[in-house]
């Protein structure tokens, strides 16, 4: 457990959305129809609404998120972690303007588009967010809920 205070709500969400805006990596939970668990980790970004994503159409985590639409997302490690839950549209990669999918590209280091294995993006959309760090910052957790910011 640490000693130092816990954060205020809204330094909370500052730290999420920097965490949003400069990592490049987050856990991606996800369950099947009849409910076995899948996690890994994908190549985000973060457009200031939602995180696109690319998988593999007829992976795990790619047939879950077209079957189930959601999510949750983690960046962060076990001690200073940022919990996302949240809608997951699937497009497919004609979809995006090529802009789009370029920024994409440049930001993770990885193209989906240029790939031979059939790729889907999803668009995850932030319905609830939670932040802490430890024991001390339980409370408060919550920043979004419903896709509002509650700070």
């Amino acid at each position: 457990m640490s000693n130092a205070a816990p954060r205020p709500r809204d330094q909370r969400r500052r730290d999420t959305e920097h965490r949003l805006a400069h990592d490049v990596d987050v856990w991606v939970a996800t369950a099947s129809a009849d409910g076995v668990p899948h996690l890994v980790p994908l190549s985000f970004d973060w457009d200031g609404e939602a995180l696109l994503l690319a998988t593999p159409a007829d992976s795990p985590t790619g047939t879950n998120l077209a079957t189930a639409g959601v999510a949750r997302l983690s960046l962060g490690h076990t001690r200073d972690v940022s919990m996302i839950e949240g809608e997951a549209e699937v497009l497919p990669l004609d979809a995006l303007p090529s802009e789009r999918g370029d920024r994409f590209a440049a930001r993770t280091g990885f193209d989906p588009r240029t790939l031979t294995t059939p790729y889907r993006w999803f668009r995850v959309t932030p319905r609830r967010v939670q932040a802490w760090r430890e024991v001390e910052e339980m409370t408060g957790r919550e920043l979004m809920r419903d896709g509002r910011w509650l700070v």
